[in-house]
């Protein structure tokens, strides 16, 4: 089923990232430094692996890599994201083994942190520096809402090689299923461990990061819907510095 979703959406997708010369000079545009951007999803999720109408950019050196998902995992907003994953996991009374209180508060949220930052270097480091794939999410704004919307939950099973060429996700696919077996049979309660938990876990992963594919593909467009106003005054500008 996977050969033939990754067969589906090579046939989506471009052959490689296209430019868009506008991109740049677009409201709240993300500059892109050392092949990675300083974007940040609704103004403050970290999006830095998103590259946003980049057109083909040098392959990322593994430390690059490394670096690119440690700003991420770390930043500062991380960590009141995970404090509203534990809370909900405690007002769900999920993993019920952890229990209630400040102590079952607490085990959630290091739970939690510890599955995001283990799938966070997994996927976009580890096995992207040992397979030679690139780590990186090419924003399009190019063709239809349907096409963009297919070539975004495309990447899920489609990446792009280090050297440019686009082949199976292996970072994704065995990232995440590694992840759902260490974190299980780590720090998860011990009446979780077990296959079915690990097969849950995984697909949880698989569908989380698939609609964050689709919202990295569509959030420049709401950016600039939401920076609308300040495009008169970025061109008043730039007719000034170039009369």
């Amino acid at each position: 089923m996977l050969l033939a979703v990754s067969l589906r959406a090579q046939s989506i997708a471009p052959d490689a990232p296209a430019a868009a010369p506008s991109a740049a000079s677009a409201p709240g545009a993300p500059k892109i430094e050392n092949g990675t951007s300083n974007d940040r999803l609704l103004f403050a999720l970290p999006n830095f692996q998103s590259v946003e109408d980049a057109g083909n950019l040098p392959p990322l050196t593994a430390g690059q890599k490394f670096n690119l998902v440690f700003r991420s995992s770390f930043d500062l907003v991380q960590y009141p994201w995970y404090a509203m994953l534990a809370g909900i996991g405690q007002a769900t009374n999920s993993e019920a083994a952890y229990g209630q209180g400040a102590v079952g508060y607490a085990k959630r949220y290091g739970s939690n942190f510890g599955d995001g930052i283990l799938e966070n270097f997994m996927v976009g480091a580890v096995l992207p520096t040992a397979l030679h794939q690139d780590p990186r999410f090419y924003q399009t704004s190019h063709g239809t809402v349907m096409h963009r919307l297919g070539y975004a939950m495309s990447r899920v099973v489609v990446t792009f090689s280090d050297s440019g060429e686009q082949e199976f996700n292996y970072s994704e696919l065995l990232g995440s299923s590694m992840t759902a077996v260490i974190a299980t049979y780590s720090w998860h309660p011990h009446d979780e461990r077990n296959i079915g938990n690990i097969a849950s876990v995984w697909v949880t992963q698989l569908g989380y990061d698939t609609l964050t594919f689709v919202v990295r593909e569509f959030w420049p467009d709401l950016r600039r819907w939401l920076l609308r106003n300040r495009e008169p005054a970025v061109t008043a500008q730039s007719a000034g510095a170039h009369p």
